[in-house]
């Protein structure tokens, strides 16, 4: 049974009563919003707490200290769905590039200034388990991207791997210019990205494939 909050009383008693599961995505879900907003510095996890319509203490109790919690974060936004939970693309080598780029943009979209933040390093600076997070997301996002393509067992699949990670620094720029300055349209970032590993694919990474 929920305990729903009479009119214009939100004080702990009455708050609406959640399951463990759901009481933790909901601070993330707040905590993701707010690292999104300002600096990490600027965040407080007594603001996010009221935000959340929790008690300060469930905080720590679920995720620890503020960096626990923003590295919480960080996993989620580079948390790639599971395989059987997309579509691959499929089709042509162009077909398959922009079901791939679209597929980036969509993850991009999702959470918007939260992911170029995190991915840009601009939250809680040079911190090694966080640069590890990311080192880790890139090298999942480069194996996701080459068996879009259909290239998981070439030959030099593991340039082709470090090609895509390359590729990657282009994704969080273009990232950026289209969520934060806004100086591209979605659909400009989508033509940039597309022809880009459409080159990626179709010349240079023959030419590592075939140096002869």
């Amino acid at each position: 049974m929920t305990i729903e909050p009479a009119a214009g009383d939100d004080t702990p008693s009455r708050r609406r009563r959640l399951e463990p599961d759901e009481r933790r995505a909901q601070i993330l879900s707040c905590a993701i919003d707010m690292f999104g907003e300002r600096p990490y510095a600027a965040v407080s996890t007594a603001e996010l707490a009221q935000r959340a319509g929790v008690a300060r203490g469930l905080i720590n109790h679920y995720f620890g200290n503020k960096r626990d919690l923003y590295l919480a974060v960080v996993r989620r936004m580079v948390t790639l769905p599971r395989p059987d939970h997309m579509r691959a693309p499929t089709g042509t080598l162009p077909e398959r590039v922009d079901g791939s780029v679209n597929w980036l943009l969509d993850t991009i979209g999702e959470h918007g200034t939260t992911w170029v933040k995190v991915t840009g390093l601009e939250g809680i600076g040079d911190d090694p388990q966080v640069q590890r997070i990311l080192d880790e997301a890139d090298n999942a996002a480069a194996e996701r991207v080459v068996a879009m393509m259909g290239l998981s067992d070439s030959l030099h699949s593991a340039e082709l791997r470090a090609l895509v990670r390359c590729y990657g620094g282009l994704v969080k720029a273009a990232g950026r210019e289209w969520i934060v300055r806004k100086s591209l349209t979605r659909a400009q970032v989508h033509g940039l990205l597309t022809d880009s590993l459409l080159t990626l694919i179709g010349d240079t990474f023959p030419k590592i494939n075939d140096p002869n």
